[in-house]
């Protein structure tokens, strides 16, 4: 998948924006605000339909303005040309438009586009809580598989509804168990689908973590994921859902105390290790560096590996934190990688000395106070 050309207004620091990009290589040149950064975040935005910078969206306008408008075409081999427009206005929230005409659901966007990001802030991947490595294993998983997706729509509305039961019901115990019935049922489809597809994704993603890790630190550690939910983990769903009705019935007491959903993938983890140790626990800060960027190669290649379209990868700012080895190794794999690629960099790396910008296949550009300017070859 490719996007062709882009257009922002009053997207932060870009008030009228249009760039033209190279199917290959998109180096991006610019000082510490100069806003090269928005502009690999716009095309996460027509990717995913949210910043990967910015927690809401009322940040990403622009000062002196009420709103935002993005555009971009893209080509590739499942939707051979389209159109895909996000707007945002401040008292109307977030519209997607594909060809123009507008998405009923935001979710409907996800896994158009293939993407895969790669920014500073993939430290808190391996030295956060759980949350962040939920997050990070649900947009990936959602972008290949729309069922999925729809499983964890599904779920989150059916756990809200049954935690408002919890904790609003003042009737007879047996009255409330009974009505709980239907949203543990709920609860349960969804759940154990979940569960297994977890499973069955982070099994495969366990070679190409392992192979990635090593050409990219270029040490003999290995690399491994532990997957731990509220039962021993199956890629099988209906084995999972026993399991889930078991622990349901396990838990009902200390459920109906804490008035709270407390069994199901909403509160799986998902521990890194190297070797035997911990990373999130025992990790050095070059360990943690190394082990984000390889989780990030890694999802790369299963994305090339399993969709008919090559995912866009996007990397901001990362080669400041990486010696001249790992510059190398990196740049190599970029090199490598047949999808199209954004670079986003405070200092002239010595790009020139692996990719040649011949303003064709691969471009190279600069950005001052939110104007992009092509540098020519």
């Amino acid at each position: 998948m490719k996007i062709t050309n882009l257009k922002l207004q009053n997207f932060r620091n870009h008030e009228e924006t249009v760039v033209e990009w190279a199917p290959h290589m998109n180096v991006i040149i610019g000082q510490n605000g100069a806003g090269k950064t928005n502009l690999i975040d716009a095309i996460h935005y027509l990717c995913m339909s949210r910043s990967f910078v910015s927690s809401s969206d009322m940040y990403v306008v622009n000062q002196d303005a009420t709103f935002f408008m993005i555009k971009g075409h893209f080509e590739g081999n499942i939707r051979a040309s389209f159109d895909v427009g996000c707007s945002y206005s401040r008292g109307e929230g977030k519209k997607i438009f594909v060809n123009e005409s507008p998405l009923d659901r935001l979710s409907d966007l996800i896994g158009m586009v293939p993407v895969v990001v790669l920014s500073p802030s993939d430290k808190k991947l391996t030295s956060e809580g759980p949350k962040q490595r939920r997050s990070f294993i649900d947009s990936f998983i959602s972008q290949i598989s729309p069922a999925y997706l729809q499983d964890l729509l599904d779920f989150r509305k059916a756990r809200k509804q049954r935690n408002k039961l919890l904790q609003e019901f003042r009737g007879n115990r047996e009255v409330l168990l009974a009505y709980l019935e239907p949203w543990n049922v709920q609860l349960m489809e969804y759940g154990s689908r979940i569960v297994a597809k977890r499973t069955e994704v982070l099994n495969k993603f366990q070679d190409y973590l392992a192979k990635e890790y090593e050409v990219i630190s270029g040490m003999r550690h290995e690399p491994h994921l532990e997957y731990q939910t509220f039962c021993e983990p199956s890629e099988d769903a209906e084995t999972v859902r026993e399991r889930y009705q078991a622990e349901l019935e396990k838990e009902q007491d200390h459920e109906l105390e804490r008035e709270l959903t407390l069994i199901g993938p909403h509160r799986d983890e998902i521990v890194f290790y190297l070797d035997d140790f911990e990373l999130r626990k025992f990790g050095s800060q070059g360990q943690h560096r190394l082990f984000a960027l390889a989780l990030k190669l890694a999802q790369l290649l299963y994305f090339s590996d399993e969709l008919d379209d090559l995912p866009i990868f996007l990397l901001d700012d990362v080669f400041g934190d990486l010696d001249a080895q790992r510059t190398e190794v990196l740049l190599n794999a970029l090199i490598e990688h047949a999808g199209q690629t954004f670079v986003t960099a405070a200092n002239p790396i010595p790009f020139d000395d692996y990719i040649t910008f011949d303003g064709e296949r691969n471009r190279k550009y600069k950005v001052e106070q939110g104007q992009i300017s092509v540098v020519k070859p």
